[in-house]
């Protein structure tokens, strides 16, 4: 095997995943359904316990930073973005409810996209305060052109509990899993993939 030949080589344990979904579909899909439940109901429990909190940290640093709105205008401003805070978190708990409510082949979003709408609510209000956009780097301007204020996380783990981060990974194990077993079961079972 040549250098170039090595380097595309996978590890053992891919060869050992497809074996167990090949040779088991039917327990395959349920490991992967179990995956996704648990890591779906840490995932719904790190939003309710830590999303207003961060968009709060994120809006204050922001008008902090910018400086200019009064003191008078900043206490409305503080409520007004603590009710969107609020607002924001409970709809996207309703919504990630309502997609791991769907059967996975039917999931066409990520928890991940939906916890990163958590800027809507609060953008409105920096917006009707007239506070101006902050500059983004090229990418993360074409990968959430609808965060001007750069309040989106970028992980799960940025809530505020470094354990949400993995709970994505999981969640999307169980997924390709579930999916792979379906395909192997409907190819026939055992020995396809």
């Amino acid at each position: 095997m040549s250098e170039d030949d090595a380097k595309h080589v996978l590890p053992p344990i891919v060869a050992a995943a497809r074996a167990d979904v090949a040779g088991d579909p039917d327990g395959a899909e349920q490991r992967g359904l179990a995956l996704m439940a648990t890591s779906g109901t840490a995932i719904v429990a790190g939003v309710e316990q830590h999303a207003a909190t961060y968009v709060l940290c994120r809006v204050n640093a922001l008008l902090d930073a910018w400086g200019r709105v009064p003191p008078d205008v900043r206490l409305a401003a503080d409520e007004d973005l603590r009710r969107a805070a609020l607002d924001a978190q409970r709809r996207v708990v309703g919504e990630l409810r309502a997609l791991f409510a769907f059967d996975p082949g039917q999931q066409t979003r990520t928890p991940l996209e939906i916890v990163r709408t958590l800027r809507e609510e609060p953008t409105k209000v920096l917006s009707a305060l007239g506070v101006g956009e902050i500059v983004r780097d090229e990418f993360e301007e074409r990968a959430l052109p609808n965060d001007p204020y750069g309040l989106a996380p970028r992980t799960l783990g940025e809530l505020g509990d470094v354990e949400l981060g993995p709970m994505l990974l999981a969640w999307g194990l169980g997924k390709a899993t579930v999916m792979r077993a379906r395909i192997a079961r409907a190819r026939g079972g055992a020995g396809s993939d």
